[in-house]
């Protein structure tokens, strides 16, 4: 009995604030992010309206996610854990799909969110040992984030994904510092919770035993890590398998269907697709354009996409952005968290920009990977720790990125709650 509750006191601890300033972060977080979703749930019926399932906002699928979980090819068990959020809201709402069930999917998203930045802030302070200045600088950038502020009040699969995500690189992070491996129990957990969600996510739960303290120069090392994987493995097939009713052929079928669905749209060039929406539409919101709906089932209703950037200083901004990114890979080339974390972002640059899956909207997967890079950055600054001059260049340069990131995304909101005026009271 006192082993599972060492295991839980720790999974709290990893999990929620563990100190003052971490409560901090948290508070500050889900108090910003609690204003504007209880403003928008409140006033606005776009969070969830029965009547559409789908592309209400920047492609984003709420209502089918909520009632549903999504299509089971991309999200195998997001089904069961959806079910609970739809259940625990319905019952704070006395069972009615009105505003204070829409209040409770935004405050979840936004508990969600918050934690997330708490985790982001564990790992700069705990793992990279940052300054708390520093530290709160790129916090807060990182809470700037398109993705971030749009998915702290929007209930969906990449919300939670990006919590799971967060917590799970820092927990894995831990265990590597420590020269740990990562136990089998906690990688099943993760392939189930991450995996289950969306699927492509499943591969970077491996990602971090690859770098497991000489997993190639020992055959014992070596089998026990394969035993971990392929448990985890066979735990998430047995479980998307019985999802399903054991009909695997389904799944071929449907990932065929989504592929040529999703990668073969000819809207703009690829390169401006792959700076405006992948790389920086999931943090410096673009322009918006309006799009007419409708449901399948005779109700029309708008929708609302990112176009393209039409400014110089907003593809400058992700231009410097990644050029901050990749120096900081470089000058952290043996560092094997540093290479965690590139490799897992290698995995969506695969999915998005070189398979082309849904390259025209892949803003809305920002939460599949925009945790990399406040990482990054942090690790950035670790390098130049001992560097007075360049750690003030530094600090510049995030100080500029963070005014024009605050200034664009504030005015892009501001749009934003016009499009809810005008179509969602």
């Amino acid at each position: 009995m006192s082993f599972i509750k060492t295991k839980l006191i720790a999974i709290f601890k990893q999990i929620f604030p563990n100190s003052y300033t971490e409560l901090y972060v948290f508070l500050f977080f889900l108090i910003c992010y609690g204003v504007l979703g209880s403003y928008i749930a409140l006033h606005y019926r776009i969070i969830f309206d029965n009547r559409i399932p789908w592309d209400a906002y920047f492609s984003f699928d709420n209502k089918a996610i909520i009632m549903t979980g999504g299509s089971f090819e991309r999200h195998p068990l997001a089904y069961y854990f959806f079910n609970w959020v739809r259940e625990f809201s319905l019952w704070v709402s006395g069972g009615k799909m009105d505003f204070i069930f829409r209040l409770t999917l935004a405050w979840l998203s936004n508990t969600a969110i918050s934690l997330c930045m708490v985790q982001i802030f564990k790992y700069l302070r705990n793992i990279i040992r940052l300054p708390l200045q520093i530290s709160l600088l790129i916090i807060l950038f990182f809470g700037l984030f398109s993705t971030s502020i749009i998915l702290s009040f929007t209930p969906e699969n990449f919300t939670y994904t990006l919590l799971l995500l967060s917590i799970y690189n820092y927990y894995a992070a831990v265990k590597l510092k420590k020269e740990e491996k990562i136990p089998g129990s906690a990688l099943s957990l993760a392939g189930i919770t991450i995996g289950g969600l969306t699927i492509t996510n499943l591969v970077k739960v491996f990602i971090p035993v690859l770098f497991e303290e000489d997993l190639f120069r020992s055959w014992k090392k070596f089998g026990n890590a394969a035993f971990r994987v392929a448990l985890t493995v066979t735990s998430f097939v047995f479980l998307y398998l019985l999802r399903i009713d054991f009909k695997y052929e389904n799944i071929f079928s449907k990932t065929n269907q989504q592929y040529e669905k999703f990668s073969n749209v000819e809207s703009i060039p690829d390169w401006d697709m792959m700076l405006s929406y992948f790389f920086g539409g999931s943090i410096l919101f673009p322009s918006f354009i309006t799009s007419d709906k409708h449901n399948m089932k005779g109700f029309n209703f708008k929708g609302l996409l990112m176009e393209p950037y039409s400014s110089v200083f907003c593809y400058g901004f992700v231009i410097i952005l990644l050029i901050l990114i990749l120096w900081s890979y470089f000058k952290n080339f043996k560092n094997k968290l540093v290479q965690i974390l590139a490799v897992s972002f290698v995995v969506d640059i695969v999915i998005h920009c070189i398979m082309r899956f849904g390259l025209h909207t892949s803003y809305i997967y920002g939460g599949h990977f925009v945790f990399v890079y406040p990482l990054l950055l942090g690790w950035l600054f670790y390098t130049y720790r001992s560097s007075s001059r360049a750690l003030s260049f530094l600090t510049v340069i995030m100080g500029i990125l963070f005014v024009f990131l605050l200034t664009n995304n504030l005015f892009r909101m501001s749009d934003f709650f016009q499009f809810l005026e005008k179509y969602y009271q």
